[in-house]
């Protein structure tokens, strides 16, 4: 809790994190603060260590975590956020509290060849 009465979030994605590793510590720290601070904005903070590739600096999970996964899924449970590749944005709707009880990841889609 800070002296705004809001919550600030920080994760560390480590080197050794998986994509499902980082979403599941994700979605933890979300569940963690409505249920400790219900309805109290929430700022949500991102570093990832290692996981470079070519995109934007990130390798195909973690360009995916920060651009599929966040906007999808975190994102519209918090007021605000900042990431490593998208920088710091504030939520231009209103923070959802209806955090789900249990996270669901679907299985990536083949691409065609």
């Amino acid at each position: 809790m800070n002296f705004d009465n809001t919550v600030s979030l920080y994760q560390v994605v480590y080197a050794d994190d998986t994509f499902d590793d980082a979403a599941a510590g994700a979605f933890s720290l979300l569940r963690e603060a409505q249920e400790k601070y219900p309805d109290w904005p929430r700022v949500f903070y991102l570093d990832i260590e290692g996981h470079k590739g070519p995109q934007s600096g990130f390798n195909e999970d973690f360009f995916e975590f920060q651009q599929e996964f966040w906007f999808q899924t975190i994102a519209h449970f918090v007021t605000a956020f900042e990431t490593p590749m998208v920088g710091a944005l504030i939520n231009p709707n209103p923070q959802q509290n209806d955090v789900p009880s249990a996270l669901k990841v679907d299985p990536p889609k083949p691409t065609e060849s």
